[in-house]
């Protein structure tokens, strides 16, 4: 069946190759990528819904009891899937799709299609404060690499399909086919020229009409957009905009601080334990943060608070304005708190759909304090902006959160106070963050993938492609007429590593060194190698230094070549020449 299989695919590659040209078939495949990812995002969710519904039931019997039994039971089932049957580890979606893009060729494994489907839904479902969109992109992104396995396709071509499967779950959530570009190529760091926009903007399309055709004109958010801007509140954006920024630097530093705290706990079963109660407490006092929390958000669109206060052991003082916003506070501040202890604890999930609840209460909050305070402003506005100015602080993806409220609202009329909040966060959070929660990790191990061309290009470089290892070998207490006929007499190469018994780099000897004894006979047998070898102007560390440090060590040190050590033993070379050319053969290869 196979050897059938095989064959098929053969001739239809030869006649893809005669009939159809490179560009028209990356658009096929990436209207294909944008149609699997409309699907993926309908399902997932849908899982969700359905489990949902059964937790529901039992909310119903027995109100707030449950909220401590529910994640405990999800992260549970979680925990037995990922440590008893998958066993291979915890894979969070965006950051294994940007290591996949840097370190492995923008290859993703097969299990990455299925897992979240899985997992996403379970931990969801049971109260788990994450978002669904991340895990469908990463499903999406898997599917796209089995079309790159199939047709054989390079590393680039493959990079774009993820790109297609990212815009394609955000534009099916949303119904919003430009963020949903502008967030691909935001968050991928995707080169953007035509040839890469025109497929995600297919991929955008096709996963709409996907999910049109499959729920309907269903949308996530509702709210009545009446009025446009009013000039006189752009100081009140302004203020909205500084408080987002300073609530996503809060998100971050939460996060991190949550994840150390839990990843102190070295048994797995005693973490997840331990994060499932407190996810309980949490949900106990603030039942709001169940699940993503669309219902948070459509309510404040609504105008409707008194649904979120619904259930919470404030809803006695609903008719009181203080109260109000000490809640909508409280989800901004424990949103992020319950989201890192889901994530930490096991779970599976995303931050995109945590950042716009907290952006909705935050801005809520402000809206209702500003009107409290004797100032007539729109509360749904504040809600509006708020969401776009979390995601841009928390994120840093700016235009993905101005086009995102942009095409939710249907039209531009809050397009400047889009831009002064959004602008506004994001430089606050870019003066205090150098990396989000998604790229910190890969950054600290120089496995980002950045705008930067020339460092993108040095992260995609592997060291052991320039890493030469033909070089003969001298023992340090070899006499000169031994190197001379063991060494340059067998050696086309004018660099020879003195090596001891154990394998530790001694030195290295020069041809040029010992040019001026090559005929003195009479040192033959009387000097050794350890009286021309000379320390290495620097040495790379295998194991520690990447690309971009490799390069800045022959810049420094203006050799042209410098010895590699891999567990304190000598590896081999690399030479200046092969660097550059493989420097510039991948530089041709990420422009194309």
């Amino acid at each position: 069946m196979n050897a059938t299989l095989s064959a098929i695919l053969r001739k239809f590659l030869i006649w893809k190759y005669k009939h159809i040209s490179e560009r028209n078939f990356v658009l096929i495949l990436s209207a294909l990528v944008g149609l699997v990812a409309g699907l993926i995002a309908v399902l997932i969710k849908n899982i969700t819904y359905g489990i949902q519904y059964v937790g529901s039931l039992g909310l119903s019997l027995t109100q707030n009891g449950l909220y401590f039994a529910l994640p405990l039971i999800g992260l549970s089932a979680v925990y037995l899937i990922w440590h008893k049957l998958y066993r291979k580890g915890v894979f969070q979606p965006i950051a294994t799709l940007l290591h996949a893009l840097s370190k492995k060729g923008a290859k993703v494994e097969s299990n990455k299609f299925y897992m979240p489907l899985i997992t996403a839904p379970l931990t969801v479902g049971f109260g788990g404060s994450v978002g669904l969109m991340s895990p469908a992109i990463l499903s999406a992104s898997a599917a796209s690499s089995v079309f790159g396995d199939l047709f054989h396709l390079n590393r680039k071509t493959r990079m774009l399909l993820i790109g297609c499967a990212a815009s394609g779950v955000i534009a099916t959530s949303f119904q919003s086919p430009i963020a949903a570009v502008i967030f691909a190529i935001e968050i991928f760091s995707l080169d953007l020229t035509f040839a890469s926009l025109l497929p995600l903007l297919v991929a955008s399309l096709v996963s709409v009409i996907t999910s049109f055709l499959v729920v309907g004109d269903q949308v996530l958010f509702t709210f009545d957009h009446n009025e446009g801007f009013n000039v006189s509140d752009t100081l009140f954006y302004i203020v909205l905009g500084v408080m987002a920024g300073l609530v996503s630097v809060y998100f971050h530093k939460a996060h991190f601080a949550i994840t150390g705290a839990l990843e102190r706990i070295k048994s797995r079963s005693y973490r997840f334990i331990v994060g499932g109660v407190i996810m309980g407490v949490i949900l106990y006092f603030i039942p709001p943060l169940y699940g993503e929390g669309y219902g948070v958000i459509n309510a404040l669109l609504s105008g409707n608070h008194l649904t979120v206060i619904q259930g919470s052991m404030f809803e006695l003082w609903s008719e009181k304005t203080y109260v109000v916003i000490f809640l909508l506070l409280g989800i901004t501040l424990f949103k992020s708190l319950a989201m890192t202890l889901t994530i930490a604890s096991g779970g599976t999930g995303g931050i995109i759909i945590p950042a716009l609840v907290m952006g909705s209460s935050l801005g809520n909050a402000i809206g209702k304090t500003f009107n409290a305070l004797g100032f007539a402003v729109n509360e749904t506005h504040f809600t509006l902006i708020g969401m776009a100015g979390i995601v841009a602080g928390v994120l840093k993806t700016p235009l993905t959160a101005i086009f995102l409220i942009a095409e939710i609202t249907g039209g531009y009329e809050l397009f400047i106070p889009l831009m002064l909040c959004v602008s506004t966060a994001y430089l606050i959070s870019k003066n205090n963050l150098s990396h989000t929660i998604y790229t910190k990790e890969l950054a600290e191990k120089n496995a980002l993938l950045t705008f930067d061309k020339d460092q993108s290009v040095l992260t995609l470089m592997n060291l052991d492609s320039v890493i030469e290892q033909n070089f003969v070998e001298l023992s340090p207490e070899m006499s000169l007429r031994q190197l001379l006929e063991e060494g340059v007499a067998k050696s086309s190469r004018n660099l020879f590593p003195v090596v001891s018994e154990d394998g530790s780099l001694e030195g290295v000897i020069l041809l040029d060194d010992i040019r001026s004894v090559l005929f003195d006979q009479s040192l033959y047998d009387l000097t050794k190698a350890r009286e021309y070898m000379t320390r290495p102007p620097e040495v790379i560390d295998y194991a520690k230094d990447n690309m971009q440090q490799v390069m800045q060590r022959f810049q420094d040190s203006g050799a042209w070549n410098l010895p590699v050590i891999r567990e304190g033993k000598y590896y081999g070379f690399v030479s200046k020449s092969k660097l550059l050319t493989a420097y510039r053969r991948e530089l041709i290869n990420y422009s194309v």
